[in-house]
């Protein structure tokens, strides 16, 4: 496609996501019709033409692990079904091999790369992973027996080990000549240079390696500063780095320096799209130790996962109406307290919640360090405060007109402005909190943010109602 049909067809980019959703719809209404049919000839035919992404997308949402079954074995080539294993989610991967001997399992995903073997594999119990490893052959077990040996969710369980790198002595012209002979160049985004030890000392790009003599020697053109990870590094932190510098792939050392492996930029896309799905889960109270799949997971464990939260939400609700109990001989003596109440409370969750958001989300890509904590702390109180100066002048408006009070209308807006203030504080200081403690954040916010400015909220206004109550009357 050249550059005036791409313009042509960028802008309605709302209709195209709708064309991409409503064939998907199509494809996985043919496929059920196709499964309930019988008319495995077709389906065949049909899966063969689709992208093994798509076919992956596809089996996760068939009803039930016979169908998944039966579909993934009418893919064809082998190879491409091992493609289709590396696309699935873990759960499915689970399900689709079930029934499948150890022997083919190690037969189908040999040609992968040895990062989505392992991937693979960690789907699988122990014993049956240890089952196919056996099975493999030793030069091609060996890599993927170390990838399995990392911590999970590091850059040393997600990287690969298949690279191109060169010694510091090598020529500009044998460099070339090996890449050109190299079997597999899928992930030569960049060549590495190390010394005799094997330990890292610079990188280029391809392109550098083309714009020089012939007789260069890499020693004496590579860029020495390297970005690199330790085997221990946190997933999100090499895609932090990736973005933060763009780059498409990213070196993995020991703790010598030496090379080990690297982390390619499709595995950082996916590491960035679970950690996103992973923090709105625990803000929303939805996400514990493992992600809940919305299809597939068990309502018991569905039901797991939510109470505690939602048990907090009961408690701290509780503990608003204790404080509503507290003050009720002020809300006897002047009813129309009552008016503002779910206004102070609904308010002060809502903005605490936009800012705990702002702040987890700046943690999480790196925007906002623990040395930021004062500045960013005083800038969103800043916010808070002018944002509670106008709700607070609405609010004196609204109450003065409705209830012909002054008074009731100047205690409602300085207590939204002290309770919206307060809320903003609040949810700013406490993620930075828990970061610098080794706690993720994320579970600073939703039901536990919201219900802490509820309480906060009600008992500033009720406080101050009680503290004027006189001029009330």
């Amino acid at each position: 496609m050249d550059r005036l049909d791409a313009r042509n067809e960028r802008p309605d980019k709302g209709a195209g996501a709708t064309r991409t959703a409503s064939r998907f719809d199509v494809i996985l209404d043919s496929v059920g019709r196709l499964l309930r049919r019988g008319a495995i000839g077709n389906l065949e035919r049909m899966v063969s033409k689709m992208h093994p992404a798509d076919v992956a997308k596809m089996l996760h949402h068939l009803n039930s692990a016979q169908e998944k079954r039966t579909v993934f074995e009418l893919i064809k080539p082998e190879g491409n079904k091992a493609q289709v294993l590396s696309e699935m989610d873990q759960g499915d991967i689970g399900e689709t091999l079930t029934d499948v001997p150890a022997a083919d399992i190690a037969m189908l995903i040999r040609d992968l790369p040895d990062d989505d073997q392992a991937y693979v594999l960690t789907t699988m119990p122990e014993e049956r992973s240890q089952e196919i490893l056996r099975l493999m052959k030793p030069e091609d077990s060996a890599e993927v027996k170390d990838l399995l040996q990392y911590e999970p969710k590091t850059a040393g369980a997600i990287m690969t080990t298949e690279y191109f790198s060169l010694l510091e002595d090598t020529t500009a012209e044998a460099a070339i000549h090996r890449l050109q002979g190299s079997k597999d160049t899928g992930n030569v985004f960049y060549v590495y240079v190390t010394d005799s030890t094997e330990k890292l000392v610079g990188v280029l790009s391809l392109r550098q390696l083309l714009q020089v003599p012939p007789h260069t020697r890499l020693g004496t053109m590579i860029k020495r500063e390297v970005i690199s990870v330790a085997t221990d590094t946190d997933q999100e932190e090499v895609a932090k780095l990736v973005a933060r510098y763009n780059l498409l792939a990213i070196p993995v050392v020991d703790r010598d320096n030496a090379l080990v492996g690297i982390i390619t930029v499709d595995d950082v896309v996916d590491i960035i799209h679970d950690a996103a799905t992973e923090d709105m889960l625990k803000m929303s109270g939805t996400k514990s130790e493992e992600e809940e799949d919305l299809l597939h997971s068990p309502v018991i464990k569905s039901l797991r996962l939510r109470v505690p939260w939602l048990l907090t939400n009961l408690i701290g609700s509780m503990v608003s109406g204790m404080i509503l109990w507290f003050f009720r001989h002020t809300i006897q003596e002047v009813v129309a307290l009552v008016t503002f109440i779910p206004v102070i409370a609904a308010m002060g969750g809502n903005v605490g919640l936009q800012s705990s958001t702002l702040v987890i989300r700046g943690l999480a890509t790196g925007q906002i360090e623990l040395s930021d904590v004062r500045k960013v702390f005083l800038r969103q109180v800043t916010i808070g405060f002018l944002i509670s100066m106008l709700c607070g002048v609405v609010a004196l408006a609204a109450a003065a007109i409705m209830h012909i009070n002054l008074t009731l209308g100047l205690v409602v807006g300085i207590a939204m402005v002290f309770a919206l203030v307060v809320s903003t504080a609040m949810a700013t200081i406490m993620p930075v909190i828990l970061k610098r403690y080794g706690v993720d954040p994320a579970v600073a916010a939703g039901p536990f943010v919201t219900t802490a400015n509820d309480i906060t909220g009600i008992a500033i206004y009720l406080s101050l109602a009680t503290a004027v109550l006189a001029h009330l009357q």
